[in-house]
């Protein structure tokens, strides 16, 4: 067994311990006090120099003994609003809220990785730094954390997620673009409502609305990448015998890469427009930029790939060919210093923010030796 991998079992009772208490106690985005103030516990307890940052966010800096570069690594501390119904042991103490995306896997592996490393702080060439993120599945910790230093000096970044399609002990590794972007649409059409008798007296905005949900789904970027346009509410209408004269869609934009952004944002519109034009009618398009996406460096994501084989062989990792649509603000820290997020093996097939979402401690044990491994590799 490899020397990290060896040693993060020999620490599996004391990561277990972490996660148990991280599981019991989650905490929604930007509330993540008494998460934050554990970690930074249990951070101080192995020598390393922790900041606080936007009232719930740690920055840990691991210094080496030998002078070289600064890498980092990115665990989200944030949990949802899900009512458990795992029915394990040590089940969340904190109603309506769960750890249902396997953040608490996330801090734990990021908490070995550090005490792995930090006995061995004086082979080190350089330093290490832990990002403890707040608010990724809201409205995103990982740009305001950049915006106030929390990058400075650091030459790249790492970082990954548990994956129910993925076994326990394996690390999945996509090269280039990894998760989608997003943007978040609001579409207000206006007409002019008027007896549905006489539909030609006024110009109908559910219709319009119709015509644009189907048309939205005949776009595609020039690039050839996926993508996916999908409409989540309709709003219009008052009763069964009125032509709506307003009618209001919302939904999400997902692509693959800023430029698929840009275009799909600009497609979108134009379908808009063609609808409008057809039925007579106008609209409001409202357009918000959420997340730019994962899209992984080649360098990183090598270094990333040549110590996961280091440490738990290659049969245990698997090149991911397909991107996937979910959305992750790690690409905020990528796109500033460059760096690869990857794939853990759960070992739960229940899907992502599922109320019977329970990773096994394993993964956790086995992201942390990778981590590890991969940050000195790095270095």
């Amino acid at each position: 067994m490899n020397g990290y991998l060896s040693a993060a079992f020999e620490i599996e009772q004391y990561l277990d311990s972490v996660r148990q208490t991280l599981h019991r106690h989650p905490e929604l985005g930007n509330n993540e006090f008494f998460t934050s103030s554990f970690l930074e516990g249990e951070l101080k307890a192995l020598g390393l120099e922790v900041n606080r940052i936007l009232d719930t966010a740690l920055v840990a800096v691991l210094h080496g003994g030998k002078p070289g570069d600064r890498v980092a690594l990115r665990a989200d501390m944030d949990a949802l609003p899900v009512t458990e119904a795992t029915g394990c042991s040590f089940e969340s103490e904190n109603k309506g809220i769960m750890h249902a995306c396997g953040h608490d896997i996330h801090m734990t592996a990021a908490l070995g990785a550090a005490r792995l490393l930090s006995q061995k702080r004086n082979e080190l060439k350089g330093d290490v730094v832990f990002l403890f993120q707040p608010n990724e599945e809201v409205s995103g910790g990982a740009k305001r954390m950049i915006e106030v230093g929390a990058l400075k000096g650091v030459k790249a970044v790492f970082g990954g997620h548990v994956a129910p399609d993925l076994p326990v002990g394996t690390i999945g590794i996509k090269y280039g673009k990894f998760y989608a972007a997003s943007s978040i649409f609001r579409v207000i059409f206006k007409g002019r409502s008027c007896h549905g008798a006489t539909p030609e007296m006024g110009a109908d905005a559910l219709l319009t609305a119709a015509k644009a949900i189907l048309g939205l789904k005949t776009i595609y970027p020039s690039s050839g990448d996926k993508a996916v346009i999908s409409t989540g509410t309709l709003n219009a209408g008052t009763a069964c015998n009125i032509i709506p004269g307003e009618a209001v869609i919302e939904g999400v934009i997902r692509t693959l890469g800023k430029n698929d952004k840009a275009e799909m944002v600009e497609k979108f519109k134009s379908v808009i427009e063609e609808a409008c034009s057809e039925y007579d009618t106008s609209a409001e398009v409202i357009i918000t930029g959420s997340y730019d996406g994962v899209v992984n460096t080649d360098p990183e994501t090598a270094i990333m790939e040549k110590s996961a084989r280091q440490v738990i062989g290659d049969s245990n990792v698997k090149i991911l060919n397909e991107p996937t649509m979910v959305t992750e603000d790690f690409g905020f820290f990528v796109d500033e210093c460059s760096g690869c997020f990857c794939h853990v093996g759960a070992g739960c097939t229940e899907s992502l923010h599922s109320p019977n979402f329970l990773p096994d401690i394993k993964a956790a044990i086995y992201a942390a030796a990778v981590y590890a491994r991969t940050l000195e590799n790095s270095l």
